[in-house]
């Protein structure tokens, strides 16, 4: 499956890239320690107690694609786009495009153990982009969209890597995802939030988001 979609999304891809898009900042993010804490609009999501969920956090590519995708799963209770993985505190969206910051676009997810597991959201990361590509998706090239996995404890990391080797085998070309642990986790501003559901009809969502959802079958 993971070929396949790759095969047939990639055309698409290399038209429209996720930095070509014209954006207007209309809030201020706060950083914030763990990835563990949710923005405002993502905490009135909540349906169980903060207690009863789990946190992933994956970067594919553009953060926009990412979170577009863990958004349709059952037992996803929140996503959000983010930073994370840089040097630089308090990045903005200008910075973290310099690709000088270090920084990866990330979904931070937010999710119910009880209904979906994290070796299934690891499944859905592995088949929702090409993770061969080193520094690339489609038209998106820079360190920022590189493939990576942000585990929060020790088995997190151990289902990331047991995870990374079954996955493989769907691939021709070696996976280069890299599994780091969670350092400080930086919400992107409030105009990159729910950005697929926002603007369905921008190009970006029309060209890439859209079709990939449809191959996945999310949509």
């Amino acid at each position: 499956m993971n070929t396949f979609i790759i095969a047939a999304l990639f055309p698409l891809l290399l038209t429209v890239s996720c930095g070509q898009v014209e954006r207007q900042d209309s809030g201020i993010k706060q950083p914030v320690a763990g990835g563990t804490s949710m923005t405002e609009p993502q905490r009135a999501k909540q349906t169980v107690s903060p207690e009863q969920t789990d946190t992933a956090v994956f970067g594919a590519g553009c953060f926009w694609c990412v979170e577009a995708v863990f958004e349709q799963l059952d037992g996803v209770i929140s996503v959000d786009a983010g930073y994370a993985g840089g040097h630089t505190p308090n990045p903005t969206y200008e910075d973290v495009c310099t690709g000088e910051t270090g920084h990866a676009e990330v979904a931070r997810i937010v999710f119910d153990p009880a209904v979906i597991r994290f070796d299934a959201l690891l499944e859905m990361f592995w088949q929702s982009h090409d993770p061969t590509t080193l520094n690339r998706q489609g038209a998106d090239v820079g360190t920022q969209y590189r493939s990576v996995i942000f585990y929060i404890g020790e088995t997190q990391r151990e289902q990331a890597i047991a995870s990374m080797k079954q996955a493989q085998a769907g691939f021709d070309d070696p996976i280069v995802t890299e599994i780091s642990p969670l350092p400080e986790y930086f919400p992107a501003e409030n105009y990159h939030q729910d950005y697929y559901r926002n603007n369905r009809n921008a190009p970006y969502c029309q060209v890439v988001i859209r079709p990939k959802l449809k191959k996945l079958g999310l949509e």
